[in-house]
């Protein structure tokens, strides 16, 4: 006949909020505030309910009448409300190692029914510990809405492994589907823990340290925060300087080698030394600068290097590089120019020292004349060596007659050395004169020159300094081949010497079976004459 919904308060007592005739398809809601305009009754007596609330959690009936019975049914409802999702807040700046402090709050609003909070270190549960762990939980419901907060505080004793270590939480709460969880973000704190070593640096990299460097001492400690003073100590200096992390020294001389110490200063016995090499490159050269010697004369060259390690030395002249020091036991002209000793650190990145010597050959003008006759008979050339140094000048005197060809041509002047010569067809005997002259000394010498018609002995010309050596090679060649063949004849003359010894020897061994031979034959006749 009709149909009716109703609840149940707390106390048993019904409260009606629905009707429904079959008869006249008329639907009647009952005067309940909380439910006006949220209910809708169907034709087979469902009932819905919109918008629904904490306060719906009831107990439902739902009762049919019929002309001869009534029947009832009750249905339980259940309400849920998923929590926000969990906030780590109020989270610690940084945590201290060995010391229980409180890391911070997770928190999640809005729950139905209430929830549970669990906390989780490198996501793996944290569990109650205690003097390590320590685990806070409350929960508040909000009286209108009748939502749920939970709280949870986690005090934590932190120890250096947890360095970089994620912090998350989650909420744990029941809906229609059965239990779910819902995670936090990942929180990760900066853990404070004392030093426990104390390291020095040496910028720049101490094997590249020399005189007259700025050097800088960093001490490093490796507690988070490090420390930002440290105490120095320089070598054969007990008392420390307190200055920053770094302490300069500057324009560094080799009396800075040595030891060198940083520590704590509260905590003087965590202590970290370096050995320090202030590298140094000594360079005398004596004598240097310019020097002025006669030729001749000796001069002995020294160049005493004095270094932190071993130095390369290199001798140069004139920006060529020779292959030993030099050293003078009685100079030539050659012997002059310009000497360099340099000397360096190769594992020291500009650490050199050069000293430089110039050397003046000086000599009085020596004269040799020479002369020589052309092949065609017709003129005569007469040449005016000279030696000596500053450069002298050259001057020809002609006493007699006859033409001069050329009178100006020169050799270049080499290693104090250069000649002049002239070209005459002299038509009588004359004598030709040659001063050479420069700032030491004047020379003069004279050489007589027989008429074109005369014929005379010609002189040969000087020999030149590379001619020289041209000729001490080629002799040096001569010597050595000489030497070899000497050396072979001896060779040859030791074999035929073994070679005879053998023959004779063979000889007397050869001669003796011969003896024997004669010996037999003899005693064999005369056997035979005894038998006759």
């Amino acid at each position: 006949m009709f149909g009716k919904w109703k609840y149940e308060k707390p106390d048993g007592s019904p409260v009606f909020i629905a009707f429904r005739s079959s008869t006249k398809k008329s639907v009647q809601y009952d005067d309940v505030p909380e439910y006006k305009d949220r209910l809708n009754l169907s034709e087979n007596y469902t009932l819905s309910i919109s918008n629904a609330r904490i306060s719906d959690e009831k107990r439902f009936v739902c009762m049919l009448v019929t002309e001869d019975n009534v029947f009832e049914a009750p249905t339980i409802v259940k309400v849920f409300k998923q929590p926000s999702k969990p906030e780590i807040v109020s989270k610690a700046l940084f945590l201290e190692t060995e010391q229980l402090k409180k890391l911070g709050d997770c928190i999640s609003e809005d729950s139905y029914p209430d929830g549970n909070i669990t906390w989780y270190r490198n996501g793996k549960v944290l569990h109650p510990l205690e003097g390590a762990v320590v685990i806070i939980f409350k929960k508040e419901m909000d009286p209108v809405t009748q939502l749920y907060t939970m709280t949870s505080t986690l005090e934590y004793k932190t120890t250096k492994a947890d360095i970089q270590m994620p912090f998350t939480c989650s909420v744990t709460y029941y809906g229609p589907s059965g239990q779910k969880t819902i995670h936090s973000e990942q929180a990760v704190f900066d853990i404070y823990y004392p030093t426990e070593q104390v390291t020095i640096q040496v910028l720049p990299p101490k094997n590249a340290i020399k005189e007259g460097d700025n050097i800088t001492l960093k001490c490093l400690g490796n507690g988070n925060p490090p420390p930002e003073e440290f105490l120095f100590y320089l070598p054969g200096q007990p008392e420390g300087i307190r200055s920053s992390n770094t302490y300069t020294l500057t324009d560094v001389r080799r009396n800075a080698t040595g030891d060198y110490k940083c520590s704590l200063i509260d905590k003087k016995s965590m202590i970290a030394s370096t050995a320090i090499t202030v590298h140094y490159l000594d360079l005398s050269l004596n004598p240097s600068g310019e020097v002025t010697r006669q030729i001749g004369d000796a001069l002995p060259v020294s160049c005493t290097i004095s270094a932190s390690r071993n130095a390369t030395v290199v001798w140069m002249k004139d920006n060529i590089r020779l292959r030993s020091s030099p050293s003078f036991s009685s100079l030539h002209y050659q012997d002059a120019g310009n000497y360099v000793c340099e000397t360096a650190l190769q594992e020291v990145e500009g650490l050199k020292k050069r000293e430089s010597l110039t050397l003046i050959v000086e000599g009085k003008p020596q004269i040799k004349m020479t002369k020589k006759t052309d092949p065609s008979g017709l003129s005569k050339t007469i040449i005016c060596h000279v030696e000596g140094f500053p450069k002298p000048a050259i001057q020809w005197t002609i006493t007699g007659s006859g033409s001069v060809i050329n009178q100006t041509e020169e050799s270049p002047y080499i290693n104090g050395r250069y000649y002049s010569k002239i070209i005459i067809s002299p038509e009588e005997n004359v004598t030709l004169t040659c001063t050479a002259e420069n700032q030491l000394e004047r020379t003069v010498n004279s050489l007589n020159v027989s008429a074109i018609s005369i014929p005379e002995h010609d002189e040969a010309d000087e020999i030149s300094d590379e001619n020289r050596e041209k000729v001490n090679d080629q002799a040096k060649l001569i010597v050595g081949i000489v030497v070899g063949l000497l050396l072979a004849a001896l060779v040859a003359g030791v074999v035929y010497w073994l070679y005879m010894k053998k023959s004779k020897t063979a000889s007397k061994h050869v001669n003796k079976d011969l003896g024997n031979m004669e010996e037999n034959k003899k005693l064999e006749e005369n056997n035979h004459k005894t038998e006759a």
